[in-house]
């Protein structure tokens, strides 16, 4: 058994970070969870027929957390800045290809199947209305029986301010089948919107990392990490305060800047990468939106996530299926990680780290690792159920 029902175990003490009510909602998403990955298992055993063709259009970064990093896909070709890039994948009953890149254009690509994702980033008001060119390119096609279904994976804003994608759907008279979006957007209903990971900084080229022997059992020389931007005024300047305060910061991998940087130098991202390798916790507080890349990309390295738990201003919450926002997709699937609410409560949790031993920190990372993993092929196989339900006739005839 995969050991997802364990409560994240800091020392000695049992830690529990959901209470009464959604451990009930936990348990009975435990049980989804190991449902599914006995589907998983089924479905590689007995290839079925393909009857099912779709095309993903990624024409946002997030595309490639969900070919390379979900799927497991490739791209031809490898390099990051070609003009046009493709792969191809079977996966139960539908034959997938991906294409990506600057070439990739509305109007100037053949069209190879019958029905389309297109993923699109809907962060700021520029990229919506890029988004919507690309919308109604697809709903000419559908217009003119090019294709037949089309589904949305969509970089939502960090406020979840997505009300412009509403018409489009279609519970709305729109046409767009499926909607997968990032972030706590209180209108996913698990029905036909569905929560979407955020997962790594594919755009500053985060690889699949894949997990090594010093990976899982090599001492780490750092108790936790933060890199990152200090906001003023905020948690993060909190954190930072704290560190210093307790002389955690000599046990810890701590570069802050001041100013947010898009655009990684080679040997500034080389230096994240160490600090996730050579850390055994990574500090995530809230930035504009609590959910972070941060926060896969330690998963990435076996780094443990120490998640501050609160919301953050704008339209972002709870939703009809999901009572525990935050992160709520994180939660549900029984994420391994650290919650807390306040900063404060980071020294005692240092100072339970300095007393484990390599065995026990061995463990977790396992855990962590295997969680992460068995956490892409959840969202993979009901990427995949979710399309195949919703564009394959149904078989009541």
């Amino acid at each position: 058994p995969l050991g997802f029902t364990d409560h994240v175990a800091v020392g000695n003490e049992e830690w529990n970070p959901w209470d009464a009510d959604e451990k009930n909602e936990l348990a009975a998403s435990q049980q989804r969870f190991e449902a599914y990955l006995k589907m998983i298992k089924s479905a590689r055993s007995h290839l079925e027929q393909t009857s099912l063709r779709v095309q993903i259009w990624g024409k946002a970064a997030i595309g490639l957390y969900l070919w390379q990093h979900i799927f497991g896909g490739h791209l031809e070709p490898a390099d990051v800045t070609a003009q046009w890039r493709e792969g191809s994948q079977k996966a139960g009953k539908t034959y997938f290809s991906f294409l990506t890149g600057p070439a990739v254009v509305p109007g100037y690509l053949s069209v190879e199947a019958e029905h389309v994702v297109l993923v699109l980033n809907g962060r700021e008001p520029a990229k919506v209305a890029y988004a919507t060119q690309w919308l109604h390119y697809a709903q000419t096609l559908l217009e003119t029986r090019k294709i037949q279904h089309v589904a949305v994976v969509l970089l939502g804003s960090e406020q979840c301010s997505n009300a412009w994608i509403q018409p489009y759907l279609k519970r709305n008279g729109g046409f767009v089948q499926l909607l997968f979006v990032t972030y706590d957007c209180a209108f996913v209903n698990e029905e036909d919107i569905f929560q979407w990971p955020l997962g790594v900084a594919t755009y500053r080229n985060f690889p699949v990392v894949e997990p090594s022997w010093p990976m899982l059992h090599d001492p780490r020389p750092y108790l936790c990490n933060f890199l990152g931007t200090v906001y003023k005024n905020s948690s993060r300047e909190t954190l930072i305060k704290i560190l210093k305060q307790d002389g955690l910061d000599k046990h810890c991998w701590i570069a802050a800047r001041e100013q947010w940087q898009p655009q990684e130098t080679n040997e500034s991202f080389k230096n994240y990468q160490d600090a996730l390798l050579q850390s055994d916790l990574t500090l995530c507080p809230v930035g504009i939106n609590t959910e972070c890349y941060r926060i896969y990309e330690a998963c990435s390295y076996g780094s443990l996530p120490i998640i501050e738990d609160v919301m953050t201003p704008g339209d972002c919450g709870n939703s009809s299926m999901y009572h525990s926002a935050p992160l709520q997709l994180l939660k549900t699937m029984g994420a391994p990680f650290i919650f807390i609410k306040n900063w404060k409560e980071l020294p005692a949790i240092l100072e339970k780290e300095k007393k484990m031993s390599l065995q026990e920190k061995i463990q977790r990372r396992k855990k962590l690792l295997e969680w992460y993993r068995n956490f892409k092929a959840w969202m993979r196989q009901k990427f995949i159920n979710t399309l195949e339900n919703s564009f394959l006739p149904s078989d009541k005839g």
